[in-house]
């Protein structure tokens, strides 16, 4: 799926190639809106931080919704897991999961850290178009975790072969995993709003899915290659 680079960018006062540019590196790297606000400056253009900040806020969500169809499928092993960010100074729950090759399944931030909230997050790791019906799920010794498996499995939305193993150890690789979100995070302080954290993590997850290679057609170290093909989803030539 293509956008026209007339319909994303119309009325900007800045070129497209410049917004994608200041985009993509805030999510990518550890960076802040006012270290982007430098960066462009030594380049010879004065972009405000507040301007490049309602940039990632227009643009994050529309680059994970149209990334979302071109995804790899991924293994029938889940590994489950949640850690914490802060959003106007209180902690919050972003759950993620991976698969057995270290892939992003799903992820879901939550203000509540409950069996509803881990029946949220299954579902929508299930009703992902990248992702397959589970045959072992592997979680932490969260109580909720358990409560939330076996009612979906009372309700037929998880398949009454489907396993949940509570092992910490075989976590490893989806705690090892939420380290990019801690480093992204980190020179933003939190976030003002639960809005506005949600649509910045949506930008953070898919670009960490490019660089991980689940693109159909983008491999994993490509870094040309990804930001051609997030150029040429917005109809932006480089």
């Amino acid at each position: 799926m293509v956008l026209t680079a007339q319909a994303p960018f119309k009325w900007r006062h800045f070129e497209a190639e410049i917004i994608l540019l200041c985009v993509g590196w805030y999510l990518r790297f550890s960076l802040s809106y006012r270290d982007l606000e430098e960066i462009m400056q030594e380049r010879g253009l004065r972009v405000d931080h507040t301007t490049i900040y309602r940039w990632v806020q227009r643009y994050a969500p529309e680059l994970e919704k149209h990334c979302r169809p071109p995804l790899k499928e991924t293994t029938d092993s889940w590994r489950v897991d949640e850690t914490y960010v802060k959003v106007k100074g209180t902690w919050m729950y972003l759950y993620r999961a991976v698969d057995s090759h270290g892939n992003t399944l799903e992820f879901h931030l939550s203000t509540t850290r409950d069996t509803q909230a881990g029946k949220l997050f299954f579902a929508k790791a299930l009703g992902a178009s990248h992702t397959v019906a589970p045959r072992v799920i592997t979680v932490d010794k969260n109580a909720a975790y358990p409560k939330a498996f076996n009612e979906l499995k009372a309700e037929g939305i998880l398949a009454a072969s489907c396993e949940l193993r509570q092992r910490k150890y075989l976590n490893n690789q989806i705690e090892q995993d939420h380290r990019f979100i801690k480093r992204l995070t980190k020179p933003g302080m939190g976030f003002f709003s639960f809005e506005t954290a949600q649509r910045t993590l949506q930008g953070y997850e898919i670009i960490n899915m490019l660089r991980k290679g689940q693109m159909q057609g983008v491999d994993k170290g490509e870094t040309r290659s990804q930001a051609i093909f997030i150029a040429e989803l917005f109809g932006v030539a480089l």
